[in-house]
């Protein structure tokens, strides 16, 4: 009796053994929705999700998306994902609430589901991770344009998709900062949208001239809109006049900085965001995170997030550029 106690232990202790050896050499597919190929911020938080699978040596990266962005787009490319078994789906979403049918789908099937940059709605995902704090984002958006017109003048918000769950409060966080005593003489006469479309945004910043000649400033925060913006600002000769801010990547901002069109604008790092939302997906396909409040994740070099009431969790700060700093990071992203 014994003995035969003693061969269950050992048949037990090897079983366990066997299974975290499988673990560690299974390939865990993991991939990458974004809004719409081509854009280059998501280019860059591809890079970061390949670093984070080299990193961890056992995931392979599939980077997808729909070719404009749209949430019927998406839903497709979700649906071939799930064809394919993938282990898990990193996603920055096009509709919040539109994409949740799909994603429960993807996630009836052990699929995990993490949303980032731009999140789906609780049910149709274990986290969200966002790539700042929506506070501090509004305010710093606020405060760069505020100290470039000096404090006061009417200024516009260029938007994305009148759907996107990150815009849609950044620009809450925006409105809330304006209530500030220091902010009183901005005036916020507008919020259009550019659907995160070059050729739509640059039609947008034209049509805020023509219907506000007084414009001070336009604040995008979105990399599509504010490229767009500054390019009609120094298109129709505005420079000095109309200034443009929000949220950008250096290598696409760089020229208007120098030109004039924009003095400071302000991004995270697209690249730590797509390496911290592929990691902590790792986390779920491993079982070492479950999506509950209050649970910290492990997202590698960049330290550890903690999940809130919502299972939403920020990465870090957004940094801002200007001329002294921006053909430095230019080179990077």
């Amino acid at each position: 009796m014994k003995n035969r106690k003693l061969l269950l232990s050992a048949l037990l202790i090897t079983t366990a053994a066997l299974a975290q050896e499988a673990q560690a050499q299974k390939t865990y597919r993991i991939a990458m929705v974004v809004k719409s190929l081509g854009n280059g911020f998501f280019d860059a938080a591809r890079d970061g999700g390949q670093e984070a699978a080299k990193a961890l040596g056992n995931v392979e990266l599939i980077y997808t998306g729909p070719t404009s962005p749209t949430a019927e787009g998406q839903i497709e490319v979700i649906n071939n994902l799930i064809a394919q078994k993938v282990d898990a789906i990193v996603i920055s979403a096009n509709d919040a609430n539109a994409l949740v049918p799909v994603l429960k789908k993807a996630m009836l099937r052990r699929i995990k589901v993490v949303s980032f940059d731009s999140g789906v709605a609780k049910a149709g995902r274990l986290m969200h991770l966002n790539p700042s704090n929506t506070a501090l984002i509004g305010f710093k958006q606020i405060d760069m344009i505020s100290k470039t017109i000096g404090g006061k003048g009417k200024i516009a918000v260029l938007s994305a998709t009148a759907q996107a769950t990150n815009q849609n409060a950044w620009i809450a966080a925006m409105k809330d900062t304006l209530k500030k005593p220091e902010y009183k003489n901005l005036d916020l006469v507008d919020v259009v949208y550019g659907d995160d479309q070059s050729d739509k945004s640059y039609r947008e910043a034209l049509a805020l001239f023509q219907k506000y000649p007084d414009l001070k400033g336009i604040i995008a925060p979105t990399t599509v809109g504010i490229s767009a913006a500054a390019k009609a600002v120094v298109d129709q000769k505005l420079v000095g006049k109309v200034f443009v801010s929000g949220l950008g990547l250096p290598s696409e901002m760089a020229g208007y900085v120098k030109a004039g069109s924009v003095d400071t604008f302000a991004i995270w790092n697209p690249i730590d965001l797509g390496y911290s939302a592929v990691y902590a997906a790792y986390q779920f396909v491993t079982g070492k995170a479950k999506g509950k409040s209050g649970e910290v994740i492990n997202i590698g070099r960049m330290g550890k997030i903690t999940l809130d009431k919502n299972t939403e969790a920020a990465m870090a700060e957004p940094f801002t550029f200007d001329k002294s700093n921006v053909d430095k990071f230019a080179k990077i992203f």
